[in-house]
């Protein structure tokens, strides 16, 4: 089944490891084969890496980019899995997790990414309110 993406002018992508720019118009792009695609949304520099759940996304993202190479980004993977399941509590995420978990070990990096997505809002959502930084000295107030 073809996978159509409708591009935005200038929009930048990733397709099976080549950075690719869309031009001065919106476009659509038509992959008639199986390909690993990824829109600049959803591409993560190694500098965003800041949070428990982006340090699951990561990985994954590296292993759907480089599948040849997925091994060398797989136990990183594991253990920001294991330590992000070790502090959870909550039910449906814990499935989630397990979910990516399944989704990897069966080479659906697309899917596992698009869960990790969940895990993030999910984290957005619980530390929301906690201020980026801690003031110098380690007292809030």
């Amino acid at each position: 089944m073809p996978l159509k993406l409708s591009l935005k002018p200038g929009e930048k992508f990733v397709l099976n490891g080549a950075v690719v720019q869309n031009g001065d118009r919106r476009g659509v792009l038509v992959l008639q084969n199986k390909a690993s695609v990824l829109r600049e949304k959803d591409i993560m520099q190694e500098e965003e890496v800041t949070t428990p759940a982006r340090r699951i996304y990561f990985p994954v993202m590296m292993m759907y980019l480089d599948e040849a190479g997925a091994d060398r980004y797989y136990d990183e993977f594991v253990r920001r899995l294991t330590e992000f399941m070790n502090v959870i509590g909550n039910p449906a995420v814990l499935t989630e997790c397990i979910e990516i978990s399944k989704n990897c070990m069966e080479r659906e990096y697309y899917k596992a990414l698009m869960r990790c997505r969940k895990l993030m809002d999910y984290e957005g959502e619980r530390l929301g309110h906690v201020p980026s930084s801690v003031p110098p000295g380690g007292d809030a107030g």
